[in-house]
């Protein structure tokens, strides 16, 4: 209990580290983060908005198997 573990020492350079040098670059990495996530979903809604292009898509999938061969 009187030594100080590397643990503590981890600890310590982590909060030092954000309160010094990462303040402003967590916050970035979040808002980026999010801004990704929206981007992928409006992607995902255009894509529904085009029409299927490909062929069955995985929501159709079940509508197009016979409903003796989907049991089995």
């Amino acid at each position: 209990m009187g030594s100080i573990s590397i643990w503590h020492w981890l600890i310590v350079l982590a909060v030092v580290l954000v309160l010094f040098g990462g303040g402003g670059k967590i916050p970035k990495l979040m808002r980026d983060m999010g801004q990704g996530i929206t981007a992928f979903k409006k992607g995902l809604k255009e894509e529904k908005k085009e029409g299927d292009v490909g062929g069955p898509s995985i929501e159709n999938a079940d509508a197009s198997v016979p409903k003796d061969k989907a049991a089995s």
